[in-house]
């Protein structure tokens, strides 16, 4: 069984060893697992090139103009040659017991997507996870709806998986693994590690949640895109109501910067909204009354 591992990169020569050597240190004794590494170079300007083509010959590497890291995910997956295709970013780490961990789990659930717990470093100290970043399994498209519930270092996806949910939105420059999310847990139901698989390190500069303000500009995109969807009805509703309260606090932030062109627009979309939700609702009541009619025309 191949296991092909995507590792996007963007002037992380500092770090990316740490990942790879992590991949590289994994205990594969009990699913007998073969690795097939891809680092995607995205037009990065240190000496990453050098470093992985001197240090780790044997491993996939290409390079490609900058994109952005879903553009270096989505090369990655169209060469993968894995059954199983598993992500890795270039500042985290996977623990040893990571990959033979999930597989164990999914051979009993028969699932085909596994996620895990995970342990937070931040400039070097360990901090605790707050209650909304809490994880879990099953059916969990509502628990995604806040925000990212599952960490991209963390996925196991079969094949079948990524051909059927697609690749992930190079048009979003950040919140695509969000976006990803709310796509895969709309129709596949997910298996969880409850045990620590992965390091992630952060408050670095570089993290695209400090590039970016307003984080639920790119997670209204990705709900609106959603709702287009074949949801069932208690998803759709609830989708419906998280656009409707992230572009409201996405119009209190406009507010407070003075923005307002996009103040404007989620004014516009939120009565875009009311007024669907209005004609809902009327044709809900239309549907009981006719139903509970004893008249027959």
């Amino acid at each position: 069984m191949l296991v092909s591992v995507i590792v996007p990169t963007f002037n992380r020569a500092h770090v990316i060893e740490n990942a790879i050597d992590s991949i590289l240190a994994q205990d594969t004794g009990n699913c007998e697992a073969q690795i097939e590494i891809i680092v995607v170079d995205d037009g990065s300007t240190d000496n990453t090139r050098e470093l992985i083509r001197q240090n780790y010959p044997d491993i996939v590497f290409l390079t490609q103009a900058n994109r952005g890291v879903s553009a270096a995910r989505n090369s990655g997956l169209r060469i993968a040659q894995g059954e199983w295709i598993a992500l890795l970013d270039s500042d985290d780490e996977w623990l040893p017991h990571k990959l033979n961990t999930q597989m164990a789990s999914l051979v009993i659930s028969g699932l085909k997507v596994s996620h895990t717990e995970e342990r937070w470093v931040r400039k070097g100290v360990r901090v605790n996870q707050m209650n909304k970043h809490k994880k879990s399994g099953g059916w969990i498209f509502q628990q995604c709806l806040p925000l990212c519930a599952m960490s991209p270092s963390s996925i196991l996806l079969h094949r079948d998986v990524v051909e059927h949910v697609g690749e992930f939105d190079e048009t979003l420059p950040a919140c695509e693994d969000y976006d990803y999310w709310l796509r895969l847990t709309s129709c596949f139901e997910v298996d969880f590690i409850e045990q620590e698989c992965i390091v992630k390190f952060g408050g670095h500069e570089d993290q695209l949640s400090r590039r970016f303000w307003g984080m639920d500009r790119f997670r209204v995109r990705a709900l609106e895109k959603i709702l287009q969807h074949d949801l069932d009805e208690e998803d759709a509703c609830a989708a419906f109501e998280m656009l409707t309260a992230k572009l409201r606090i996405l119009r209190q932030g406009a507010e407070k910067r003075g923005n307002s062109e996009l103040v404007n627009k989620c004014r516009t979309k939120l009565l875009s909204l009311e007024a669907e939700r209005d004609y809902n609702y009327d044709l809900l009541l239309f549907s009981e009354n006719d139903l509970s009619s004893n008249h027959v025309g």
